[in-house]
């Protein structure tokens, strides 16, 4: 359970970015989701840490929240990309496969 609690605080870690580049745009609607995303980001680490060594949650927790906020700004607001872009970007994947599997 409690890396699903990790996965949980790793997504929610990557909607405030998303939050203050949506309100950005003038809506502070975003500005409270940024808000209720970061508590629950780090209800869902405090949760994940009562079972996982605070060395290997906060890199998870940090990768997924980086790797998923750089696809975002690929995919959704179009940030720019290149090939070693995507190279280093996966490079943290396997490091957050490889951490994983090893714990």
């Amino acid at each position: 359970m409690s890396w699903i609690y990790l996965i949980l605080a790793g997504i929610f870690e990557i909607g405030w970015p998303l939050g203050f580049k949506l309100a950005s745009n003038g809506s502070k609607v975003w500005i409270v989701f940024s808000i209720i995303s970061m508590g629950l980001s780090g209800l869902f680490l405090y949760l994940a840490q009562k079972n996982i060594p605070i060395s290997i949650a906060y890199i998870v927790w940090t990768g997924i929240g980086g790797l998923g906020t750089a696809l975002i700004g690929i995919m959704v607001f179009n940030d720019n990309v290149s090939f070693l872009k995507i190279m280093f970007l996966s490079f943290i994947f396997i490091g957050l496969v490889g951490i994983k599997i090893v714990s």
